[in-house]
């Protein structure tokens, strides 16, 4: 039996407003996950909330590298702190976001600890760069490449440690069939499978080859990004990219179990799901429900 710790990460500094004079509301979804009791229905310890900075873009425009970069960056250190208490403690981090850029949190604090994989649960690789992309902005969408290196360097190098992750200790799931950035992560021979393939071989069958390919010796272990999205809309809508095409609700749940079931998986991070795009809550239930599905004991 591992020890369950559930912190919160309510940041949305990585996501565009969804419209003029507002935040993104994904800041909420820890608390959303919270009415659902997940704390209580895992067994966990409670280990708090980790308060963002402010969300303001100030004068940003295309071109000026991320918004919110400084912000970002302090709080990925602060998140990364709290995150290696956990894991140095030996016990497993269920982080509760918040936008996809505290994956960067997670990062940083397993590479100042040694060399760690990521597993990304994800409907799109989040790998947008400089090198791919006419400009940069949103770290939500980026903090793939960002932790793999490319970025600018107050996100990319922080305490000189870039890159955070190796392009080859990464596996991705989850991307809708097409998805644009497939073909350079196959020059990168970063692997990666689509919901197709997904539902063509096996969730299950492919998760195990991925934990067995990351319980290598030349890791110290791995740890689990999901993103909501990586659900269809039709079951979960309340995202800010709901594109059709994700994954089914039977079809993410063995995936999800598979990758956490390993001891060499040290935490995991919830990210992306939107309160305020879910006024009865089913989408939030629907989420809780999978995650301690994955997590709780046989």
């Amino acid at each position: 039996m591992r020890t369950l710790v559930v912190l919160d990460a309510p940041s949305n500094l990585g996501l565009r407003p969804p419209a003029p004079g507002t935040v993104p509301g994904c800041y909420k979804l820890a608390g959303a996950l919270r009415e659902q009791r997940i704390v209580q229905r895992l067994g966990a310890l409670e280990g708090g909330v980790v308060v963002p900075p402010r969300y303001d873009r100030g004068e940003w425009q295309p071109g000026d590298g991320v918004f919110n970069a400084a912000a970002i960056a302090r709080y990925t250190r602060t998140l990364a702190d709290r995150i290696e208490g956990h894991v140095r403690a030996g016990e497993f981090a269920v982080v509760l976001g918040g936008d996809c850029s505290i994956q960067l949190g997670a990062a940083l604090a397993l590479r100042r600890l040694g060399r760690y994989g990521l597993a990304a649960v994800d409907g799109s690789a989040d790998f947008r760069h400089v090198g791919n992309s006419d400009h940069v902005g949103a770290a939500g969408g980026e903090e793939l490449a960002i932790a793999t290196g490319r970025g600018q360097a107050d996100l990319s190098d922080l305490e000189g440690l870039r890159p955070y992750l190796q392009d080859e200790d990464v596996r991705l799931f989850g991307m809708r069939d097409g998805d644009e950035d497939q073909a350079e992560l196959a020059a990168l021979k970063i692997p990666n499978v689509t919901v197709g393939q997904l539902r063509e071989w096996g969730a299950a069958e492919l998760a195990r080859a991925a934990v067995e390919s990351l319980e290598t010796p030349a890791l110290d272990g791995y740890w689990v990004h999901l993103d909501a999205d990586v659900l269809d809309p039709s079951v979960m809508p309340a995202v800010d990219s709901p594109d059709d095409g994700g994954l089914m609700p039977d079809e993410l749940a063995p995936l999800l179990r598979t990758l956490v079931f390993s001891p060499r998986c040290v935490g995991l991070n919830v990210t992306i799901y939107d309160p305020d795009l879910d006024p009865d809550g089913t989408a939030g239930a629907l989420l809780a429900d999978l995650v301690v599905g994955a997590l709780a004991p046989a």
